[in-house]
């Protein structure tokens, strides 16, 4: 029998999209530090391969530093540096990009091993071909964030940012996905569709909210209005609403007031959806599962109130970017387990009969 259609499920290939995610969380957290540390743009250059060697005397650093000296970003932030200040951020950067060829590499080898060994569940091939798609286009669009800081601005485009970021939560997301899926196979029962449907919107908002925290970021707005819960003692900051609609993605203050806002509606549905899994008690491990999700929510929260009100160190704001990727990686799990629960009530009302 042919052991390649009938093998369901391969804890080595699960292994394997864990550690993937694990990597792609870390290029996450360097991609915040990264960003806070002023570096993105310290290499001017997309080297898809030789880019991987960084300068190795001092004619090539030399070389780096003047193609950086002929960007706005240098001339009218940084101008003056040192090679010494350059080579800081050169390194944050390097650093960056460094982690997302290993993670290509890591990715792809083994995808190739599995194949010819036959231990990839077929119905998980497809999906790991998108993945391996999607981290392809990954590399394109970061070096499209940092061409658009290379020319007119100072940095990179707030857009540009956000859609980087929001499609490596997209890869973190679905690697997690996927590797549970080649962990326990496809033997389930799924619960009762409002509940996949109430997990799956949490979900959706969570990552609308991720895009809103990299408008934040890209705008730079977490370093203006940093009391709380008012903005400069009012309710609504003041807006440019003379920009039109992009005043949505590059206004500051109405940059960070949506995000403020997503952040209260998010807090308040996760924790009815956990109090509602509890009284329910409509699968074993749900309302566990719920419960994480709704504390790692009021952890972001208080994290991100404690960022702005310090002006966003580099050290707490690294740390909110890593928080909002475990906050999706939860809601991502219990999604899962939701689509995977076998009803244990029937439905007619909060404790009922176990079935």
């Amino acid at each position: 029998m042919n052991r390649f259609v009938n093998q369901d499920r391969s804890r080595a290939v699960a292994l394997w999209l864990f550690l993937t995610a694990a990597m792609v969380f870390a290029m996450v957290v360097v991609g915040g530090v990264t960003r806070l540390t002023g570096s993105g743009l310290s290499i001017t250059e997309w080297k898809p391969i030789m880019g991987a060697i960084p300068p190795l005397n001092d004619a090539q650093w030399a070389e780096a530093f003047e193609k950086y000296k002929a960007i706005p970003q240098y001339a009218q932030v940084n101008a003056g540096m040192s090679l010494g200040e350059f080579q800081g951020i050169f390194w944050w950067e390097w650093l960056h990009r460094l982690i997302g060829r290993l993670i290509g590499v890591v990715f792809a080898l083994p995808f190739l091993v599995f194949l010819l060994i036959r231990q990839i569940p077929r119905r998980l091939i497809l999906r790991c071909v998108v993945l391996l798609a999607l981290g392809g286009l990954q590399g394109l669009i970061g070096w499209w964030m940092v061409t658009s800081g290379l020319s007119e601005r100072v940095d990179v485009a707030p857009e540009r940012l956000a859609t980087h970021l929001g499609l490596a939560f997209i890869i973190f997301a679905g690697l997690i996905w996927t590797g549970l899926e080649a962990w326990s196979g496809s033997d389930y029962s799924r619960a009762p569709k409002g509940w996949s449907w109430g997990a799956g919107l949490l979900l959706g908002a969570i990552f609308l909210q991720c895009l809103l925290g990299g408008l934040v970021a890209g705008a730079k707005a977490g370093f203006i209005y940093t009391d709380w819960p008012m903005m400069n003692g009012a309710v609504f900051p003041p807006v440019e609403w003379s920009k039109g609609a992009i005043a949505f993605l590059h206004d500051q203050g109405l940059v960070q007031f949506n995000h403020r806002l997503g952040a209260y509606l998010l807090l308040a549905a996760g924790t009815a959806y956990a109090i509602h899994a509890w009284r329910w008690r409509l699968a074993e491990g749900l309302g566990v599962s719920a419960f994480v999700l709704a504390g790692a929510l009021w952890l972001q929260a208080a994290l991100g109130v404690i960022t702005l009100m310090h002006a966003v160190p580099i050290a707490l704001g690294a740390l909110h970017q890593a928080v909002a990727a475990l906050v999706l990686a939860a809601a991502t799990v219990n999604l899962w387990l939701v689509r995977r629960s076998r009803p244990r009530i029937f439905m007619s009302g909060p404790r009922s009969t176990v079935l």
